[in-house]
């Protein structure tokens, strides 16, 4: 067993590549030894799996990567996958290459494009990988479902990972190439800036009914100290507005502590209201009709 092999391949998720037996300079001789005991098996063209490593998601993703060479990229539902995007495909495998290159192996799903700029390139954990801005804007183009591409966003912009300001500076960049899908994101962002389908499902119910948008997860502090951040502000009006899940907290500990983070806004001067998912999805006029009252009482 060769230990600088060894070494490369732990590092590389179980497997390495003919470059790198190139690099190594091992002889013919001995690279045809390390597959006489076994040692090394083809997985794909040009990459080899050490034996004993584990059949994993990311060494199907480095194998990939490694057959398609450097100008290739982890993408759509893998990259999705990589960010934590919600409803993410955990185990796709799929790439996008250089179209010039044309290199496509039909052990994976390979897409080509004419950009890759750095801007839309990063390293996740060690595997080249789309940006998280340019993954939402391949998911559009591949026509993933609209309520895939909402918790997408949604979860990106959660996460710190994108930003509806980004996204749509990137998107005009791309729309010159008659990109399916831009128009989709541009539908998709007006309701943009929370971090839940919950939390768009409010900023659409503000913006039909033609009330002023809020900002969403604004900070607060007090004398310096971090007091909370809240769903949604209604800042000319002093209101703070919170949507909570079906669940909501229900742990006497976690309701200590939304007591006192309510009672620490009020003592700044704010005003708080809730909403619970039932509400905004199945009690929309209530909402509207209350916060159209709260906030013409507010003003």
């Amino acid at each position: 067993m060769d230990i600088e092999l060894a070494s490369l391949a732990r590092r590389q998720d179980g497997v390495i590549s003919q470059d790198d037996l190139l690099t190594r300079k091992l002889s013919r001789r001995a690279q045809q030894r390390l597959f006489e005991t076994q040692w090394l098996r083809t997985v794909a063209p040009g990459v080899f799996a050490v034996a004993g490593a584990p059949d994993t998601h990311r060494m199907r993703l480095r194998i990939g990567l490694l057959s398609l060479g450097e100008h290739s990229w982890v993408s759509y539902e893998s990259a999705a996958a990589l960010h934590g995007l919600d409803r993410s495909r955990p185990y796709a495998v799929e790439f996008t290459i250089m179209r010039e290159t044309r290199r496509k192996p039909r052990s994976f799903t390979v897409h080509t494009t004419k950009w890759m700029p750095a801007i839309d390139r990063v390293d996740v954990a060690g595997l080249r990988c789309t940006s998280a801005t340019r993954t939402l804007i391949d998911l559009a183009h591949s026509r993933a479902h609209r309520e895939r591409i909402e918790a997408a966003i949604d979860s990106a912009v959660r996460l710190g990972s994108s930003a509806p300001r980004v996204l749509a500076e990137r998107l005009e960049t791309l729309r010159g190439s008659g990109r399916w899908g831009c128009r989709l994101i541009d539908d998709l962002l007006i309701d943009s800036g929370g971090h839940s389908p919950l939390e768009r499902r409010f900023l659409e119910l503000m913006r039909t009914a033609g009330l002023p948008r809020p900002t969403t997860q604004a900070i607060h502090r007090k004398h310096g100290r971090h007091i909370a951040r809240v769903d949604f502000l209604f800042e000319d009006h002093g209101i703070v507005v919170e949507v909570t899940g079906r669940l909501g907290h229900v742990s006497d500990l976690e309701r200590a502590r939304d007591a006192q983070r309510r009672n620490e806004l009020q003592d700044i001067g704010l005003i708080v209201y809730e909403y619970t998912s039932t509400d905004v999805f199945t009690q929309r006029q209530m909402v509207v009709h209350t916060m159209q009252s709260r906030l013409a009482a507010a003003a």
